[in-house]
């Protein structure tokens, strides 16, 4: 005769949720909650507060262009000290806990220095602590390489943690605990009037991830979706719901717009004189492939006649601007690129709906509330549910409130529009 066992929970707490001692003991008191409410309990938790950032500058100081494989190594401290206090604060309240690094978790990474992905999890050692009946805090942001090299995932790489435990493990629910409620219609810091929402789809949440919203992390929401992880995002600060991030098959209504996200650490590169010639763009993105840097939005101007040069403009992500520069040096030699123009000073903002599908005119109007603005917009991409504009970095607060009032997606326009999920009457 076979005996269930108890639901598994994984719980994840952002840095101002550690950071300091009186969080470290919430933290603490919330996870054993849920363990004394019957639940099999992983924690994962990120550096306290500004600990990266203090790290990152040591480094720094010492070093005009820190080694990535030592980056990894002196990063990865933070949240080993965030689970070893958290540990201490739970066996005091007559608890068993156990913190683990990454690489004791079982969490594999591939070979990429500060910005590893997880092809694996071998969660053996975590299972055999719930079976010991003790609460499990993993260090979150990191894991070891396929060559025994300590490795972190990047920025906001907790969430990913958090999410393939989840799934290795199969928990019920990802709870991830930020010092926001949830996810909402814009940045509250912004709108004031931005509301919560109840429930994300996947697919609109990969969208707002990727075009700035900073409540999760994109790599989290794509490891979740692929694996079916359900998501739970909440304030580490009050007891309410939060935001729920499910499938698209679980969603019964799609709202036009669901939220206005931005993101001011952009930067645009330009290369100008491109050679209008088949493997030319290839080389290109190869070189900024191979330097770990993502592109976002593209736009190449095709020359008007034959023979002439072409000009390519994208834009990355403000801290991969100097890498960008050194990968494409050898390039821009090789193809004789007449010149390479940066700029930093640009900012984007998008709107994200499922329900962007089925209404045209969509695009239409925020171009036209962007006018009105007197805003410029310099470059657009979309997707059959974001339309993203590219604009000056100092627009982008003014872009956000007006975009977010024209669609009405404040408090007062509840009434008129119902949650994702709930069904009309």
């Amino acid at each position: 005769m076979s005996t269930s066992l108890p639901p598994t929970i994984v719980m994840k707490f952002g840095g101002t949720s550690v950071a300091d001692a009186a969080r470290i003991k919430r933290a603490a008191r919330r996870i054993v909650a849920q363990r004394e409410a019957g639940k099999r309990v992983v924690a994962v938790l990120s550096a306290r507060g500004k600990t990266t950032d203090e790290l990152i500058k040591m480094a720094e100081e010492v070093s005009p262009t820190p080694d990535p494989r030592e980056m990894d190594m002196l990063l990865s401290t933070g949240e080993r000290i965030s689970c070893a206090l958290c540990a201490m604060a739970i066996n005091d309240l007559q608890h068993r806990a156990i913190s683990l690094t990454g690489s004791q978790a079982g969490i594999v990474t591939d070979t990429s220095h500060t910005k590893a992905r997880i092809i694996d999890v071998r969660a053996e050692r975590i299972r055999q602590a719930l079976n010991d009946d003790q609460i499990v805090l993993v260090a979150g942001f990191q894991g070891v390489s396929t060559s025994r090299d300590v490795t972190t995932l990047g920025r906001g790489g907790s969430d990913t943690t958090a999410v393939a435990l989840a799934a290795a493990i199969g928990a019920e629910v990802c709870e991830i605990y930020t010092d926001v409620a949830g996810v909402f219609s814009a940045d509250p810091r912004l709108v004031p009037d931005a509301r919560k929402l109840p429930l994300v789809s996947f697919e609109e949440m990969l969208e707002m991830a990727a075009s700035g919203a900073k409540v999760l992390q994109l790599r989290s929401v794509e490891y979740a979706r692929t694996h079916g992880v359900r998501i739970h995002c909440r304030s580490s600060f009050e007891d309410r719901p939060g935001t729920v991030v499910i499938g698209e098959d679980e969603t019964m209504e799609h709202p036009l717009i669901t939220a206005v996200t931005h993101s001011t650490e952009e930067a645009r590169i330009t290369l100008l004189g491109v050679p209008d010639r088949p493997g030319a763009a290839a080389a290109i993105f190869n070189a900024l492939a191979e330097a770990n840097c993502n592109v976002d939005t593209i736009i190449q101007n095709e020359p008007l006649g034959e023979g002439r040069d072409a000009e390519v403009s994208f834009t990355i992500a403000s801290e991969d601007l100097r890498a960008a520069e050194a990968a494409l040096a050898p390039v821009a030699a090789e193809l004789r690129i007449a010149r390479i123009d940066t700029d930093p000073e640009i900012g984007k903002v998008s709107i994200v709906g499922a329900g962007m599908r089925s209404h045209p005119g969509v695009a239409a109007k925020v171009f036209d509330v962007l006018a009105e603005q007197q805003i410029n917009i310099e470059m657009i991409s979309t997707s059959p549910i974001k339309i993203s504009c590219v604009i000056r970095a100092d627009m982008v607060e003014d872009a956000v409130r007006a975009l977010h009032q024209a669609f009405e997606l404040g408090a007062a326009g509840i009434e008129r529009e119902r949650p994702i999920g709930q069904e009309a009457r």
